[in-house]
């Protein structure tokens, strides 16, 4: 049994490392990483076509590489992601739908918070659908965190975080819960003292892939 997964930054690779090892003991691993499918939706404002081509592209990259199973970790390229998922032979997995789902599962009120414009509207985007899709009706609050993801690129981590853990206090007094949109938010999720529960996609992603993954192998 092997995962791919795609990154569009490097700086997921160790995370995602790390959560594999917890998550799935002895299931093999591999990456793909390009960073040019962030910059060029960042630089674009949107997910243009010739950008899902291209993530298409890595998806079936990662199916003939020998991946049972497909993670893509970047929320900015999910429609891509979902574009791509019917014309591969094995399971693609968007990183923020399990977290979209569990944020329907736990409250009316939903906060969505991003670093980037480019994130905000297709995370706020799948959790209305997977509302809709569980017969829910929710409220929704999104923001942007000004300046954070910047931060983070530019190697300025303390800035970053500091800035979305401010936004995270103020947001989590107005809902029942917090979705973090982007999955290099994380880091932030358990250091903030909040009213509402705060969600980051890689944790409940994995979670989902370990079901998924290891109830195969138990099947077999």
């Amino acid at each position: 049994m092997r995962l791919g997964l795609i990154h569009t930054s490097a700086t997921l690779v160790d995370v995602f490392a790390k959560l594999c090892a917890e998550h799935l003991p002895g299931v093999g691993t591999f990456n793909i990483v390009d960073d040019s499918l962030i910059k060029d939706t960042i630089a674009a404002g949107r997910l243009t076509p010739p950008t899902a081509r291209r993530v298409a592209g890595h998806v079936g990259s990662a199916e003939a590489a020998g991946a049972d199973h497909i993670l893509v970790t970047c929320s900015s390229i999910g429609a891509a992601v979902e574009a791509a998922e019917p014309l591969t032979g094995v399971p693609v997995t968007r990183v923020d739908r399990p977290m979209a789902d569990r944020a329907v599962a736990l409250g009316r009120r939903i906060g969505v918070l991003a670093t980037l414009n480019t994130t905000l509207e297709p995370t706020a985007d799948l959790v209305r659908r997977r509302a809709a899709a569980a017969g829910r009706e929710i409220e929704l609050t999104a923001r942007v965190c000004e300046g954070a993801f910047e931060a983070l690129m530019s190697g300025d981590a303390a800035t970053h975080d500091a800035r979305v853990a401010q936004a995270l206090s103020e947001l989590s007094g107005d809902v029942d819960v917090v979705v973090l949109a982007q999955a290099s938010m994380a880091r932030v999720a358990g250091t903030v003292p909040a009213t509402a529960p705060i969600l980051a996609s890689p944790p409940l992603a994995m979670e989902h892939l370990a079901r998924e993954i290891l109830g195969e192998r138990a099947g077999r």
